[in-house]
């Protein structure tokens, strides 16, 4: 679809941004505890080394965050972006480690099993009508079992190092590199959403896919569209995730799940209130590896990541539905008026 096309007038009405000084809250809640953390452990928490670790650290949660936001923008959930990464992450050291492949060429046939999940999901969705949340669940366990039988049930180390220097040099201010790459996916995934007609109209057909159907969105053709970016995606995230390791096991990718959800939930209170969007998913992110870094620098224990996730996912969810609520009440107010 041309980026020149003008979204629809409905769509172009909502896109509006909005006024509530809450949109901040989150910056400065996360001010304070950056603050908060320098003055307890000044030895170790403001230090180049450890900025250095949570920026490159959270790298693929991001990349993966940014999968789910493009579906979730269109009111679809894909909860197979886990395993899409992890059989990204397998396939490129299958091919790599085991059958030789060029790395580059390894990791685009990744990003291309990926996009393959996207597909299927989006086929399934689609044509038959079938609850998304399902449907995504569905293949994310069809997948995770094709990951067992391509790796064997086992590890799979000695990845080219080339990706692994592309991912972890650190070029600039001691920052990983794919941070930058994370952070240039960022501007383009708010480019596309808050200036093309593709975006506009994911948007449009998330608030109300009756609605934009009448107003001739190609719905189903959209929601699609978003799955099959959400694996490719995701499928990057597999590929970034392997040059960090430089290893693929058949596991690890499940604990991305529920960091990547409260990420995109969390963002969604942030910048623009209620509405999933990249910068706040960013800042959701890096709120949340700063809360968890800073109190295992205090000692906390390991767990203390399964609760800082858990219940920013809980928080987030129900502070979108209250945000959405007080919303509708006021467009209701505004037509009334």
């Amino acid at each position: 679809m041309s980026t020149t096309e003008k979204a629809p007038p409905a769509t172009r009405a909502v896109a509006k941004k909005p006024a509530e000084p809450e949109r901040f809250a989150l910056l400065g809640v996360w001010a304070v505890l950056i603050v908060a953390f320098c003055v307890i452990v000044p030895e170790t928490f403001p230090t180049t080394a450890n900025i250095s670790n949570m920026l490159g650290s959270q790298v693929t949660l991001l990349i993966l965050a940014l999968a789910l936001l493009v579906p979730l923008r269109a009111g679809d959930y894909d909860l197979s972006v886990a395993s899409t990464l992890n059989l990204s992450t397998v396939v490129v050291a299958v091919l790599n480690v085991n059958h030789g492949f060029n790395i580059w060429l390894s990791v685009l046939l990744a990003i291309g099993a990926g996009a393959l999940v996207g597909v299927v999901n989006g086929t399934i969705v689609t044509k038959f009508a079938i609850d998304p949340f399902i449907v995504t669940l569905g293949i994310g366990t069809v997948v995770q079992g094709l990951i067992y039988y391509l790796s064997d049930s086992m590890t799979i180390s000695g990845i080219d190092r080339k990706l692994s220097d592309v991912v972890l040099t650190q070029p600039f201010l001691s920052i990983p590199i794919g941070f930058y790459y994370a952070l240039a996916l960022c501007f383009g995934v708010w480019y596309v959403f808050d200036h093309t007609a593709f975006g506009q109209r994911l948007l449009f057909v998330g608030q109300s896919r009756d609605v934009a159907r009448l107003n001739g969105v190609n719905v189903n053709g959209l929601r699609f569209t978003s799955l099959v970016i959400s694996g490719a995606l995701a499928g990057l995230a597999g590929a970034v995730y392997a040059g960090t390791t430089a290893s693929a096991d058949p596991v690890s990718g499940a604990a991305f799940l529920l960091p990547a959800f409260a990420a995109c939930f969390l963002g969604s209170t942030v910048l623009k209130i209620g509405r999933f969007n990249p910068w706040g998913t960013l800042i959701a992110v890096y709120f949340l590896v700063t809360g968890i870094t800073g109190l295992q620098l205090m000692g906390a224990q390991q767990y203390v990541q399964q609760l800082f996730y858990g219940g920013a996912l809980v928080i987030a969810v129900i502070l979108s539905k209250l945000v959405r609520a007080r919303g509708e009440r006021k467009r209701r107010a505004q037509i009334a008026a």
